[in-house]
């Protein structure tokens, strides 16, 4: 099947909208035109969604798509495959490349590889401060003011750990409505850490990765944001002290925003028991104590939205000892059954819920027009069409990127991502993936151009 182009007339029929009401859905010119009932027009592609529940397209606010400089790993083509295979439209690459996304040629280069590939928006994310060091701010203005129109800024694999450079960052920032997007870790308290600090840790003789050094780094940041009145996320929150700290800031008023990945929704440092180098994670899985803490804080709003933390590496990272292996999992082809089994089975999210923390909210954060907008006539066509009723063993046959090191192969989840619409064509169908033959969203590129 042939990648469509965006004037393809698609109906979609009998979906479940965010688990609701069933309707149709008619989309012309990348675009939703109807919703109702009965819908019907000549030549149009017919999608039948009995069954199926429709979302607004995943987005993902924190992505590591690893080029340019670590192809063996990932590359922006690669990463978008198995982004659409997860049923995301859009996703936010992370900084850390080589060389880093600290300039605006390099962020305008990212920017272009996703348009070329054509399936998922790719939004880049500048580093605060020059090659990631943290020693002084990198050119964030010229980023922001670039074609990749830059709002999100972070470090991310290191903590912004000088309180002066992080305070300078949230002012600059405030200038064009940015954000600073902490990797909150204490270098000093995390030297040689290798898992969570506790029992587990104790019994194994690992180092341990206290809870402290992240709730610390949030306890001070949040203070910063509040005294310069600039907005802050925290990415990839893990210990329930965390979720009380972003809870009390809230209270206060603070302009503050939070993630947590699926794999902390659900996995415990129990698993590390068995050395197995999948499961090693930065920051670490914690206990099942912080598990049900921040599935408690997602559900009540402390924490904002979902985002997979997706980090590709090579077999070889993986394939050896505890202590030598890469930190990171990848995690875009199984983030929204993840995000079923452990929040919607459990009664603590609906259908609803989840359209607004996998695709409203991390795109009102990252401030990317186009994307987490309702399945409503006139708004753009970016949709997830997924089968609640499916599911079974994960397996590597699920993961369509460059990496397999996925916690989850194995683990039987629920669902299927069955469609994925990017752009009003079609990039997923039926649970496989559409090749692209040489199209490339040049109106895409035209309206980045226009819109400066």
């Amino acid at each position: 099947m042939s990648l469509k182009p965006t004037n393809e007339v698609l109906l979609i029929t009998g979906a479940a909208i965010e688990g609701g009401d069933r309707a149709d859905l008619l989309i012309e010119n990348g675009r939703i035109t109807e919703v109702g009932t009965g819908l019907s027009r000549e030549g149009a592609t017919r999608i039948d969604a009995d069954g199926l529940i429709a979302l607004p397209g995943l987005v993902d606010l924190h992505t590591h798509l690893r080029e340019p400089g670590y192809e063996a790993s990932e590359t922006i083509l690669t990463g978008t495959r198995a982004a659409a295979a997860g049923g995301f439209t859009a996703v936010f690459a992370m900084p850390n490349t080589s060389p880093v996304a600290d300039t605006a040629g390099v962020v305008e280069q990212e920017l272009a590889l996703g348009e070329a590939a054509g399936y998922a928006t790719v939004q880049p994310i500048g580093a605060v401060t020059v090659g990631q060091k943290g020693e002084r701010l990198a050119e964030l203005g010229a980023m922001a003011d670039s074609r990749a129109r830059v709002r999100v800024f972070s470090d991310d694999g290191f903590c912004v750990w000088d309180p002066l450079i992080m305070r300078r960052a949230l002012e600059y920032v405030k200038a064009f409505d940015g954000v600073v997007a902490q990797h909150a870790q204490d270098p000093r308290l995390t030297e040689g850490a290798q898992m969570n600090e506790g029992i587990v840790s104790a019994e194994l003789g690992l180092t341990g990765w206290p809870a402290v050094a992240e709730e610390s780094i949030i306890a001070r940041d949040v203070l910063l944001a509040e005294h310069v009145g600039s907005r802050l996320h925290v990415c990839h929150l893990s210990t329930a002290g965390s979720v009380d700290i972003i809870r009390w800031a809230k209270k206060r008023g603070i302009a503050v925003t939070a993630e947590v990945t699926p794999h902390h929704l659900l996995l415990t440092d129990e698993l590390v028991r068995g050395y197995d180098a999948r499961y090693k994670v930065n920051p670490p899985l914690r206990t099942a104590e912080d598990v049900h803490a921040v599935r408690e804080g997602l559900a009540d709003g402390t924490i904002d939205i979902v985002a997979t933390d997706h980090a590709p590496h090579p077999a070889e990272a993986k394939a050896c000892e505890w202590p030598a292996a890469a930190n990171g999992m990848v995690g875009l082809e199984s983030a929204l059954r993840v995000v079923h089994q452990a929040m919607v089975e459990t009664g603590l999210l609906d259908w609803a819920d989840v359209a607004r923390v996998m695709s409203a909210t991390p795109a009102r954060i990252g401030r990317l027009e186009g994307h987490g907008t309702p399945l409503a006539v006139g708004q753009p066509a970016e949709l997830t069409l997924y089968d609640p009723r499916t599911g079974g063993s994960f397996g590597t046959d699920d993961l369509r990127g460059r990496s397999v090191n996925s916690p989850y192969v194995g683990r039987e989840l629920p669902g299927q991502v069955m469609w994925t619409i990017h752009r009003g064509y079609v990039t997923l169908a039926n649970g496989e993936l559409v090749e692209p033959q040489g199209v490339i969203a040049s109106d895409a590129l035209s309206e980045r151009s226009e819109s400066k």
